[in-house]
């Protein structure tokens, strides 16, 4: 065995380990993984680059910005909302056409980024249906996973055809997973219609939310915020008087937020950093009030008696309480909320934080975002544009204005069809075709660069241009060849069916936890030598890596968009291995299935 072979599965096994144990970032294993092939020299320099030029980063990024454009000119969120008016009150409807909505944009979009311009609209729609939202977003979730199944345009499935292009075959087309995709995409929505949905929490402690989609309730019980508002008048000896809402020190010596003051004329108005205070005002404070007791400076505040207060109490005409969610991508992931001064920058408070089916109302200011978060907002009626259109949150609220689709939006459409038409019917390459059509986006401005570049998933790019060098080393270093030949000692004795089986399923087992990507580029190396080995087609081996890699339906961990719906829809892991695992053998059965005929494995 020589040192370049040792050193692949070294740096192959630390890498593994990291993905699982989750220690770094996946983006920064897969750049770490790079240079360590390049420093113990089973990589040249250009061939550690290459991941950086190949054409799955281009048509990458470019599905980025085309979706962009989509979602900037309303398009994507009108198509949303067309199908989900349809959905009506009955729970198994609404499911059906959820998961259809979501399944519809994936096919072009990417999956996180259709899940979360529908998770608004589907949230909305149970709630105008009396339907707790758990009943609607995990299929949502595993729809918009199914949809970017049955295409080429999923990150999965790009890294396979890449790879198939390196060891010198020809890559998928657009439209050649859609055979096997579409029946296991038909299969996934009638399960969750049918059996699926009947699995989801309901009850219990979910009673609370049910209440609040009904109606009876809002988000300040949601939130049990009712025990954490006081009411305090400022006395004539205060400091505080004359003083600014800036320069007051709730926040920081009390853990305190200002909600809301009454003025003299007896009615809550908002208020803002330059707000002054006076004599006899009322201040509506968010916070413990006995820890405030202990540690007041008199003369400060005079602590008043206070009812039950509920969302209607604190809500005006200018005045509104609001829901929302950091973004996949967001740029709030990681950063406390005084750290991004998220008061000056959007103009409103966090109350409370929803993290994984519990509220978190004590200490929120100096608490780590993190992806999957929903913040509990108050401040102007207003500002919830301004939240509505910033990339780093996705507003939950039913009060979102519905963007129309007006001329741009339909030269946007006009781009992404002639697009597409053209990578189906043409022999230019597709990443060629993706990139001339995301320029063009460009130039209509349907998206200014300053969004594509915020819109485009540069951790999801760094990781894939990370890890197509790992599969060329893969090759290269002969850790292939080695990994298939164990393969086809085992499996080489019986049909390509049961070959293509073993590949599926041990790319989705891996995928329960670590990248999909990751695993796409491990394992395809590994299924073409294979191939090569058995006399399998390389192409059935590859698609079954592929949509191995994409069968993230046992844990939350196992896909970013499962993450995304897990504190909207108050998910336990549990619910995820209870749904996705009657789910995993039927589209295995599926997927085994189409492979075998679109082949036809059983001839051989």
């Amino acid at each position: 065995m020589n040192f370049e072979l040792i050193g692949t599965f070294a740096v192959l096994g630390i890498a593994v380990t990291l993905f699982l144990t989750e220690r770094l970032r996946p983006d920064v294993v897969a750049l770490a993984t790079v240079a360590a092939l390049a420093g113990i020299g089973v990589l040249t320099a250009p061939e550690s680059f290459s991941g950086f030029s190949s054409q799955a980063v281009i048509t990458l990024i470019s599905v980025f910005i085309l979706a962009e454009g989509l979602t900037r000119t309303g398009v994507s969120d009108q198509a949303a909302r067309l199908l989900l008016r349809w959905g009506g009150r009955r729970e198994g409807r609404l499911v059906g056409l959820v998961m259809a909505a979501g399944a519809g944009l994936s096919l072009f979009l990417n999956n996180i980024a259709a899940a979360a311009v529908l998770l608004p609209a589907a949230g909305g729609a149970a709630r105008k249906a009396g339907i707790s939202p758990s009943k609607v977003l995990m299929p949502l979730a595993f729809a918009t996973i199914l949809g970017g199944m049955a295409t080429l345009l999923t990150t999965m499935n790009i890294v396979v055809s890449s790879v198939l292009e390196d060891s010198g075959h020809p890559g998928f087309g657009l439209l050649e997973f859609l055979p096997v995709g579409f029946p296991m995409l038909v299969a996934g929505i009638l399960y969750m219609t049918i059996w699926g949905r009947r699995r989801l929490p309901s009850g219990d402690d979910r009673d609370e939310v049910m209440r609040a989609v009904r109606g009876e309730t809002d988000l300040l019980d949601i939130y049990r915020m009712g025990d954490y508002f006081f009411r305090a008048r400022i006395p004539e000896s205060s400091y505080l008087i004359g003083k600014t809402l800036a320069r007051s020190t709730f926040r920081e010596a009390y853990g305190l937020n200002v909600v809301a003051v009454e003025k003299g004329d007896g009615r809550l108005n908002m208020l803002q950093p330059d707000t002054v205070f006076e004599t006899g005002d009322i201040l509506v404070l968010e916070g413990d009030a006995d820890e405030f007791r202990r540690r007041d400076r008199e003369p400060y505040l005079e602590i008043l008696p206070c009812p039950a207060l509920c969302e209607n109490d604190l809500q005006t005409i200018s005045t509104v309480f609001a829901e929302a969610m950091l973004s996949p991508r967001s740029s709030l992931t990681g950063r406390t909320v005084r750290e991004v001064m998220f008061r000056q920058k959007f103009g409103m408070s966090v109350l409370a934080v929803w993290r994984q089916g519990n509220p978190v109302r004590e200490g929120v200011g100096d608490l780590k975002l993190a992806f999957g978060d929903a913040l509990l907002l108050q401040g102007p009626r207003d500002r919830l544009k301004l939240i509505d259109l910033d990339p780093d949150l996705i507003l939950l609220s039913m009060e979102r204005d519905t963007l129309p689709v007006k001329k741009l939006g339909r030269i946007a459409l006009l781009i992404l069809a002639a697009t597409l038409a053209a990578v189906v019917f043409t022999p230019v390459p597709m990443a060629q075709l993706l990139l001339t059509g995301a320029v063009l986006m460009l130039l209509a401005r349907a998206v200014t660069m300053e969004q594509a570049y915020r819109a485009v998933d540069w951790r999801g790019i760094f990781l894939v241009a990370g890890m197509l060098p790992l599969a060329l080393a893969l090759t290269k270093s002969g850790a292939a060849a080695m990994a298939s030949a164990v393969f086809v000692s085992v499996f080489g004795q019986f049909s390509p069916v049961v070959i293509v089986t073993a590949l599926f399923l041990a790319s989705a087992a891996l995928t329960q936890a670590v990248s999909g990507a990751a695993v796409a580029a491990i394992m395809a190396p590994i299924a073409i030598s294979a191939a090569a080995g058995s006399g399998a087609p390389p192409h059935a081996l590859g698609m079954a890596v592929a949509l191995g890699s994409s069968m993230a339906f046992l844990t939350p961990l196992g896909h970013p968009v499962n993450t995304l719906v897990m504190g909207a829809g108050g998910y336990r892991f549990s619910d995820y291995r209870r749904v996705g695992w009657p789910l995993f053998v039927i589209l295995t059965v599926v997927a085994i299935a189409g492979m075998t005929l679109r082949w036809s494995l059983y001839r051989q």
